[in-house]
């Protein structure tokens, strides 16, 4: 009786190892990456860029499922799911995670950077790396990568060419407070709406206007519900990469040093995707026929910078005055 049950058990392990369900180096875990962008765009490209990569470099241990277009809920709620588990690595503003250490919400605010030079001297500076470790002691979870999201910019169906006349204007931002300081600034009545709502809500005048990135605007085809693209500037924005402190436990540490490179390599290359893609789409937005104006930025940068070390800031003087030495003298 013994040896029938010893060669059933036996014949079992056969069978497992066939499908290649036997032993440890067998055993596959399947990874989350979440964000809400478009599957069209290079964030999202370059994150499958990075998911095959990484499959490919760990010999098929682990797989990489990237879900776009808020596939696993708002902003809000991908970043909740770090520490509940439910996503592994997410994209997300600097904003939502500056819910959790309000210092690293500083890169998103409204005219923080002078320009582009000075956001990339940020990203690879001293202070953005402490502000990471900041976030990790405050939540557990690793801040790996910045990966430029472009310069937002106001799209509306009223002419605007100077802060006064957007007083009253219902725009939508993103359900973050900080995204709020801009609109207050200039007399603009701030609609938070989920980003997967937008379009509807412009198509239904839920929200008379609306502000992104050029590159976002073509993606989610906001310029189709709006006549003019109004070039603020008025936040140099940036995603997060982060990944989640149980998550980064699990992996070796070589396991966790392939990964790192390659989120660090996606945001660069994604980073210039979408640098290339902002010089490009003036030009094809006209094409369009839309209006694409080009405002004189001093006046809503004044009506701006005077609030960032007011009530909203959630970041201390001394950083504020750290970000803004950077690259000064060059």
């Amino acid at each position: 009786m013994m040896d029938l049950t010893r060669r059933a058990a036996l014949g079992a392990l056969a069978l497992a190892a066939s499908f290649g369900l036997a032993g440890p180096a067998a055993a596959q875990t399947t990874l989350k990456w979440a964000h809400v962008y478009e599957a069209n765009e290079p964030y999202h490209t370059w994150a499958l860029w990075a998911a095959e990569e990484f499959k490919k470099r760990t010999n098929g241990k682990y797989t990489i499922e990237v879900y776009p277009a808020s596939t696993l809920g708002k902003e809000s709620d991908i970043n909740e799911g770090l520490s509940l588990g439910t996503v592994d690595i997410i994209l997300t503003g600097q904003l939502f995670a500056g819910r959790a250490y309000g210092p690293l919400a500083i890169g998103g605010a409204p005219y923080m950077f002078r320009d582009f030079a000075h956001w990339q001297a940020f990203r690879n500076s001293d202070l953005f790396k402490e502000l990471g470790e900041g976030y990790k002691k405050r939540t557990g979870h690793d801040v790996v990568a910045l990966t430029y999201y472009g310069e937002r910019h106001v799209t509306a169906n009223k002419d605007i060419t100077k802060p006064e006349d957007m007083k009253g204007l219902k725009i939508r931002v993103p359900d973050a407070p900080l995204y709020t300081m801009f609109p207050r600034a200039v007399g603009a009545n701030p609609t938070p709406i989920a980003f997967a709502e937008v379009y509807l809500a412009l198509s239904q005048g839920v929200a008379d206007a609306q502000e992104n990135p050029l590159p976002t605007i073509q993606a989610k085809k906001f310029y189709e519900v709006q006549k003019n693209i109004i070039l603020t500037g008025h936040i140099t924005d940036a995603l997060l990469t982060i990944v989640s402190g149980s998550t980064a436990q699990r992996l070796t540490d070589e396991e966790r040093q392939t990964l790192y490179s390659l989120l660090k390599e996606a945001a660069d290359k994604c980073t210039d995707d979408i640098v290339k893609a902002e010089k490009e789409l003036v030009s094809w937005f006209r094409q369009q026929g839309k209006n694409v104006v080009e405002v004189d930025r001093a006046p809503f940068r004044e009506a701006t910078v005077k609030l960032h070390n007011g009530p909203d800031a959630t970041w201390d003087k001394d950083i504020y005055d750290r970000l803004q030495a950077i690259g000064a003298s060059n």
